[in-house]
Parts: structure tokens; sequence; C-alpha cells
């Protein structure tokens, strides 16, 4: 039984909404508030900066007020009333210091512009300074009651304002996206702002998160009904319907350049080269438990083959002029052996040390290609250009839209062997490795070989998608190969889920297409990605599509709780 903490609930309140003012007036002098003020969620109601100040209030609110089910409910409003006024009280703190001391000396961000946000451009300072405490107690107060609505609503609740946040922030693209279907621009024209305003309509954002709302709330109650229905059709009829929903998704799958446009197939090229990587660390850290943080050597090495045999120009001395499909299999059998090349030095090293060894050879390899002695091969500092695309008959695969269908071939024969693979007996074999070596010997797994093709085949899948990046660009240099590659390809795999196949899409998805779309705040693009990985993990260690295994792992103690319990 879990010991219960000694600090009093009011203390906490106080400590989170510190924690909360602090993060607010951070927020305010790094420029975010201001540049996100620019953009509207709701057209000409409320902007982004705005949001984001709201945000930051209610998520330190709601874990204020959380407490427990035996918590009274005067202690839990209290405290989020609390939280929201410490946190508005910073806040107003930061007016006030503005109105005194010349901030911006120091502060370049600290702005009159900031000032007037903050004080929602009133002229009177104390009618201001009253509105930001009444406002952060009262969205506290309102925050602590959503632990009053079943989990169920709260869920989907919180659904709701997130996908209207996310359409209101992608509306430019949605808007151009749609250009092109102008039967659908007009049907849909009422959910935008107005002719020169940004974010959905007040109409359109109400309808947005009731429907999204329902439909969650929907799934929730209704989707296990659904299922056991389906489970208990006939064996025949749910094939028939299993077929029928992935054959559904291929056309979809097939028919997205037609959609999408040249951007958003731009974009999805390039989640799909990260799919592909994911898919070979994967094999490498999710099932064998290998800490690979040198992946991005075998993508160099897949993309610099391809490079130099099938280059038509530059200053390389070689003169192959192999084509595309010619000069794949080379590609990918030259990452598959410094995979093995890798692993024989390093059987029997793990954990830390197997970390660093990898990471050492990814910049060996970079260096390589980066130096001047090997310069009349690799091309050095400048690269090797006019590396020929992917060709099919007279079909030549040089657009995003074309280049799509030869990174979509490549990514399900990827997910095809590593699906095939996790069950297999040399699948077993990884996991068994990955949960205790010393086992896993024991039970007669030899781990030379078994370690060995675990770093090749995550190699020829990052091989596989290094050949397809060097042919999309037509160039290679050494600085797309650096070290954060490898910490990218590592990342959407944890924020999936290690050793799930749907997650290393979900974690590519999250972490490549997200970014992508959100280019115009790119200066804050890494400290939104840091926050959002430590969110995660606190509220979803396993990843958000975690494998079964792991999901059990990381939740021993509480179901050793809930059996204690009952």
């Amino acid at each position: 039984m879990e010991h219960e903490s000694k600090t009093p609930w009011w203390l906490k309140a106080l400590q989170t909404g510190l924690i909360g003012g602090v993060v607010a007036v951070l927020s305010c002098l790094i420029g975010m508030i201001e540049s996100f003020h620019e953009r509207d969620i709701i057209a000409g109601q409320i902007t982004m900066g705005e949001t984001v100040l709201l945000l930051i209030v209610i998520t330190f609110s709601y874990f204020s007020s959380r407490g427990t089910e035996d918590t009274a409910l005067p202690k839990r409003l209290t405290s989020g009333a609390l939280t929201g006024l410490v946190t508005g009280g910073l806040v107003a703190g930061l007016v006030l210091l503005g109105k005194w001391v010349n901030l911006r000396e120091i502060l370049v961000n600290a702005s009159p512009n900031l000032y007037k946000i903050l004080t929602f451009e009133m002229e009177n300072t104390t009618t201001a300074l009253a509105y930001l405490l009444i406002a952060g107690t009262v969205i506290g107060l309102l925050t602590a009651l959503l632990h009053l609505i079943p989990t169920v609503w709260r869920r989907a609740v919180i659904y709701g304002l997130t996908i209207v946040s996310l359409i209101a922030l992608l509306q430019d693209l949605i808007r151009i996206t749609l250009t092109r279907f102008p039967q659908i621009t007009e049907a849909l024209a009422w959910m935008f702002g107005s002719r020169g305003q940004e974010g959905l309509s007040v109409n359109g954002a109400i309808a947005v998160f009731l429907i999204v709302t329902a439909l969650n709330y929907a799934s929730a109650t209704r989707g296990d009904s659904i299922r056991s229905r389906v489970r208990a059709l006939p064996t025949g009829t749910q094939q028939g319907l299993r077929w029928g929903s992935w054959l559904l998704l291929f056309a979809f799958l097939l028919i997205w350049p037609r959609i999408a446009g040249p951007y958003l197939s731009e974009v999805t090229n390039g989640i799909g080269l990260f799919i592909l990587m994911g898919l070979g660390l994967n094999i490498v850290v999710g099932y064998a438990g290998l800490l690979d943080l040198g992946y991005v050597a075998f993508f160099a090495l897949g993309a610099y083959t391809m490079a130099v045999l099938t280059t038509t120009g530059g200053e390389i001395t070689a003169n192959f002029e192999w084509t595309f499909w010619q000069a794949l299999p080379a590609a990918i059998f030259m990452a598959v052996l410094a995979g093995v090349v890798l692993g024989i030095p390093v059987l029997k090293i793990r954990g830390d040390y197997l970390a660093i060894i990898t990471l050492g050879f990814g910049e060996i390899i970079r260096i390589m290609f980066l130096s001047d002695f090997l310069k009349p091969y690799f091309g050095g500092s400048f690269g090797i250009v006019l590396i020929a695309s992917p060709t099919f008959g007279n079909l030549r695969f040089n657009t995003p839209q074309t280049l799509y269908y030869v990174i979509l071939a490549g990514c399900l024969l990827a997910l095809f062997v590593a699906y095939r693979l996790r069950d297999s007996r040399m699948g077993r074999a990884w996991k068994a490795i990955r949960e205790d070596e010393d086992v896993a010997q024991a039970m007669g797994i030899n781990l030379t070989s078994t370690k060995l093709l675990a770093f090749a085949m995550g190699a020829a899948f990052g091989g596989l998608g290094g050949a397809i990046f060097a042919s999309k660009l037509s160039t290679v240099y050494p600085h797309s190969f650096v070290f954060l590659v490898s910490i990218n390809v590592l990342a959407l795999i944890i924020v999936g889920g290690m050793g799930s196949l749907p997650g290393v899409i979900v974690g590519a998805l999250l972490l490549v297409g997200l970014p992508e779309f959100l280019r115009e705040f790119s200066e804050f693009r890494n400290l939104i990605f840091g926050a959002l990985l430590i969110a995660m993990m606190l509220s979803k260690p396993e990843g958000f599509l975690p494998e079964a295994v792991h999901r059990r792992e990381l939740h021993e103690a509480d179901n050793a709780a809930n059996t204690a319990g009952t």
C-alpha cells in the first residue's frame, strides 16, 4: 500500500501554481506568446498565444486538483482555484515589473506588444491585473470541476478540444489542399474565418468540437459492443470484413498523392523514410533490446552507395552510371555488411557501452564521407550530385507525387518483413535476448548469430531508406547524416511504443509529420518537442501504441496494486 504524502493539499496547490506561473512567464519572455499571438485559433475570438497561456493554467490546475477518490470536493475546487490564482498572479507580476523596470534592456522579448497581449490591450493596468487574477482563479476552478465529469465524457471533451486546435492550426494547409476541389471548398467555407482571417469560425469550432466529442464518446461506449458483435459473426464474414478494410486502406494510400498535392506528398515522403528507418531500428532496439545510437551510419551507407553507383557527373572518379534498380541491391548489401561488421566486435557488450560504441560508429562513417582523403571517391564536403531517379519503363519517379509510390512500396515491404519476423522463431529469440541474455543463452539461443542477424536486418531497412533518400534529393552531402537523425529515429520508436509496428507509424506521424506542418514556429519547435516528450513520458511511458509486453512491464506496479486491492 502506498504511503500518502505528508505535504498539505494547499501547499501542493501553491507549489504547482508557482511552477505553472514560472512556465507561463518563461513562455512570455522567450517570445513564444507574442509570436503565437499572430495566429488565430478561433477567428477574431482567441489567438494561439492566448491559448498557450490558457493551456498552462488548465494543465497545472488539473494536476493540482486531481487528488484521490477520497479527496473532498471543496479541497479539489480550492486547489484548482489556488493554482490558477498563483499562476495568473505571476503573469500579473511580470506585467507590473515591466511597468516599473525596462526589462527589454536585458530580455529583448519583453516588448510593449507583449504587455498589450497580457493586459488584454486595456489602458488601465490595475483593471488588467485584476482580470488576470480573476481569470486564473476562474479557469482553475472550472478545471477542477472536470474531475466531476465521468472519465468517458472527460476524454471525449479533451479529444474534441485537441482536434479543434489542430484543425485551426492547419487551416491554411487544409484550404490550399482543397483548392483543387472547389465544390468541397465551398461546402466547408463556413467552417473557417472570413477573408483575411485565420483559424476556425465560431460555428466551425462548435461543429468540429461536437462531432469529434460525439464520435469519441460513441467509440468509448459502443466500441466494445460493436467489436463483440463482429467477433460473433462467422469466421468467413470476419475475414471478409478484415480484408475489405485492408483493401479500402490500400486504395486510399494509392490515391493519396492525387488528393494531397505536391506539398503534402513531400511531407508524406519524409514520414515514409523515417518509417522505413524506424522499422529497422525497431528490430535492433525494440525486438532485440540492443541500443543503437549510430543507426544513421546505415542510412548514410545506403545513400552513398546509391550515389556513387548512379551519378552521371560531379568530381568523383567513379563512373558506373547504373540505374536505380541496379544499384538498390548493392546499397542494401553494403548496409547489411556494415551491420555485420559493427555487430561482430560488440557481441559481448550491452547497455550504455553498446550505445557509446554505436554512436562512435555513426560518427566515423560521417567523418569518413566528409574527409578530404576520400574526396575523389565520395565527394567530401561537396557531396555527390546528379543521382539517378527510379524509372519504370517510360515513367520517371522524380516528383513528390510519383516518388511517393516507391517509398510506399518500401514501407509495405519493410512492414511485411518486420511483421513476419516478430512472431517467428528468430523474433522470439530476439525478445528472449532483450529480456535477459544469460537466460536466453542458457535456453540454447545462439547469441552470436541472433545478434548479428538483428544488426543485419535493421541495417538493411536503413540502407533501403538511404538509397531512396539519395534518389529523392538527387544529391547527398555528409551534413545530412548527423547524429540527430539517429536520435529522431530512436525517439519516434519510444513515442510510438518499443517493439510495436503501429507505434513506429504513429511516432513518425507525430515527430516528423507534425513539425513539418508547424514550420512557421520553427524557432520553438525543439522546445515544444521536448515538452511533449516529457509529458508523454509522465502520462504514457510505454508509448502511444505499445507492445503488450512493454505495457505490462511498465504498469507492473499498478497491476500488482490493483490485484492486492481486490
